[in-house]
C-alpha cells in the first residue's frame, strides 16, 4: 500500500504522509456487523479521570471482527476490504455458502473474490485459517492462537507476521513481530499470509488537530510537572528529569517488568532483542 506526501499548500499538510488506501473498495459498512460504543472520555462510573489524555474524537462504530474463524469446512468469498477505526489493519468482510457473513482480518494480497476456508487441514494459501501442526515449516502467518479455540492473541497490527519455525511433538516453534522465539500447542489456529496495511507506520499526522480527531488529548511531559506530580519532575532551572521512569517509579527505557516467575516463561525459548 503505497503513501503519499502532500503539496504543503496548509501549515498542516507540511509535513503530513497519508496513506493512500488504494486497497480500500467501499466505505460503507455492513449494518448487521457493527455495534455501538459509548465513550468515557477517560472517566469511570463517579465522573472522575482515571485514564488520562483521552477525549473527544469522531463518532465510531465497532466492527465485529471473527478472531476465531470457527466455520469449519465451509467455502468463504472476499466481497470487500474496508477500512476500521478502531485498528490500524484493514478488514475484510466475507460471505460464506450459507449467506452468513463476517469481518475478518484482511491479509496483504488479499482481493475481492478470493475464496477462504478454514478447516484443520487446508491448501496454504493466503487467508486460509487452519492448525498450526498442518502449516508447512517457514509459512508466513498471522492471527495466531495462544489458546485452542480462544481466537487469534498474536500478530493481529498493520504489517504484522509470525514464521513457523519447527514442529515437535504436540509444540510448535514460532518466532514474533517482536524477535521473540517461543512455543505454541500445534492445536492453536492460524492464518496464512501477513496482515494487510504494512505502510501504517509511515504515514505522519502533520498537525495535533488529528491527533484530537483520534481521541488523544495533548501530553504533558514528565520533565514539565511538578515533583508531586511525577517522578522525573521538579528541580531548579531545566532539569533533564534524571533516569527515564513511569508515573509509578518503574524505569522505562530497558527495564523488564516481565515476572519471573510467570507460568509460560518455559515456552519462550528465546527472548525479544531489547
Amino acid at each position: 500500500m503505497p503513501v503519499r506526501k502532500l503539496k504543503p499548500i496548509t501549515p498542516g499538510q507540511r509535513f503530513r504522509i497519508v496513506n493512500e488506501y488504494s486497497e480500500i473498495t467501499t466505505s460503507n459498512p455492513e449494518k448487521s456487523l457493527l455495534k455501538t460504543i459509548k465513550k468515557t472520555g477517560g472517566r469511570n462510573n463517579q465522573g472522575r479521570m482515571t485514564m488520562r489524555y483521552k477525549g473527544g474524537g469522531h463518532k465510531k462504530r465497532y466492527r465485529i471482527i471473527d478472531f476465531k474463524r470457527d466455520k469449519y469446512e465451509i467455502d468463504a468469498e472476499v466481497l470487500s476490504v474496508e477500512y476500521d477505526p478502531f485498528r490500524s489493519a484493514f478488514i475484510s468482510l466475507v460471505k460464506y455458502k450459507d449467506g452468513e457473513k463476517r469481518y475478518i482480518l484482511a491479509l496483504k494480497g488479499l482481493k475481492v473474490g478470493t475464496k477462504l476456508v478454514s478447516a484443520k487441514s487446508a491448501p496454504p494459501n493466503i487467508g486460509n485459517c487452519m492448525q498450526l501442526a498442518n502449516i508447512p515449516l517457514g509459512t508466513t502467518i498471522s492471527c495466531i492462537e495462544m489458546t485452542p479455540g480462544k481466537g487469534a492473541t498474536l500478530a493481529r497490527s498493520a504489517g504484522s507476521y509470525a514464521q513457523l519455525m519447527a514442529k515437535e511433538g504436540k509444540f510448535v516453534t514460532i518466532k514474533l513481530p517482536s524477535g521473540e522465539t517461543r512455543l505454541v500447542l500445534a492445536s492453536c489456529f492460524a492464518t496464512i499470509g501477513a496482515v494487510s496495511n504494512s505502510d501504517h507506520q509511515l504515514t505522519v499526522s502533520g498537525k495535533a488537530g488529528r491527533k484530537r480527531w483520534l481521541g488523544r488529548r495533548p501530553r504533558t511531559r514528565p520533565v514539565a510537572m511538578n515533583p508531586v506530580d511525577h517522578p522525573m519532575g521538579g528541580g531548579e532551572g531545566r532539569a533533564s528529569g534524571g533516569h527515564p521512569r513511569s508515573r509509578k517509579g518503574v524505569p522505562a527505557k530497558g527495564f523488564r517488568t516481565r515476572s519471573k516467575n510467570k507460568v509460560s516463561n518455559k515456552y519462550i525459548l528465546e527472548r525479544r532483542k531489547k
